[in-house]
């Protein structure tokens, strides 16, 4: 009988490659926010994949990025210490683009971890430039293995799940077989709201907003059919972002409760009440007493 193996795994990058998409394609449920934008995740998040003979944790972290504020340093700090602590690094680039990341590279020299190299989005250029790619990495660093993907076309997917579990050692499930994620309710909550602002808003407003649900609780309607009511507030940095947040008549913070909705309830597999409120709270990104939130546990 095959010994059953565990370990974890942390996906390092530029913002907009592909991660958060990838994670969530190997879990196989949604636990990252995914967002056509840079710099969507915030913090380390855990995605548990279980598989036969293995349990893989799995971490998001936020994209390597010049930071501008205290939250881009934390977010920075989030992504660079998640390397140390795993058994394997999956670096993810975009084969669309010109240059490598010396940054990022030099960190993974450093940690002399093994290092599955994922070249995304494979689908938007030809296989010379794909092959060319994977020689000028090769003699960047030995890396374990060279995955070329495409998470929108679902290609070489289980490529990634085999080579990781090959890598890994003999351990014990760390988390109930049951479970995909370590995030609490409220914060499956916060990310799913704050994606769809993300997916829906203006260029220059997203990465001034968070998302705080102030209220979760489970009653019975009078048809016994079980409900949540989700209360939650999205905070901006200035006022005239309060109204493209709102939008027109209430448009906009419609739009992003309805689709929020929607995918709560498939999370949570029962019916959702969600109220949105939006708040001005200035220069949040540089107070450290909502900054911590975003701080990854040690």
């Amino acid at each position: 009988m095959e010994k059953f193996k565990s370990g974890f795994v942390t996906v390092v990058g530029k913002t907009n490659v592909g991660k958060s998409s990838i994670i969530n394609r190997l879990v196989g449920e949604k636990v990252s926010a995914v967002a056509n934008k840079p710099q969507t995740t915030r913090t380390r998040i855990r995605g548990i994949i279980n598989r036969e003979n293995s349990q893989i944790v799995i971490m998001d972290t936020p994209g390597l990025h010049k930071a501008k504020s205290k939250l881009g340093n934390t977010m920075l700090e989030n992504a660079i210490k998640s390397i140390p602590d795993v058994d394997v690094v999956l670096y993810v680039v975009d084969a669309t683009e010109k240059s490598m990341d010396e940054k990022i590279l030099q960190k993974i020299k450093e940690s002399n971890k093994k290092t599955i190299l994922i070249i995304n989005k494979i689908d938007l250029v030809d296989g010379k430039k794909v092959a060319d790619l994977i020689n000028a990495y090769k003699e960047q660093y030995n890396f374990t293995a060279i995955i070329p993907v495409s998470v929108k076309k679902d290609k070489n997917i289980e490529d990634i799940l085999q080579e990781i579990e090959s890598n890994l050692k003999e351990g014990p499930a760390y988390y109930d077989t049951e479970e995909y994620t370590d995030q609490t309710l409220r914060q499956i909550a916060e990310e799913t709201i704050r994606e769809k602002a993300l997916k829906f808003l203006q260029d220059e407003v997203p990465h001034g907003i968070y998302v705080e649900v102030t209220k979760m609780k489970t009653r019975k309607t009078k048809e016994m059919e079980k409900i949540y009511d989700v209360e939650a507030t999205i905070f901006c940095l200035r006022e005239s972002h309060k109204g493209i947040i709102i939008g027109k008549n209430g448009n906009m913070l419609k739009k992003i409760g309805t689709y929020a909705r929607e995918d709560l309830e498939k999370t949570l597999y029962t019916k959702v009440n969600l109220k949105l409120w939006v708040k001005v709270k200035e220069d949040w990104i540089n107070d450290m007493s909502i900054v911590k939130k975003f701080k990854a546990e040690e």
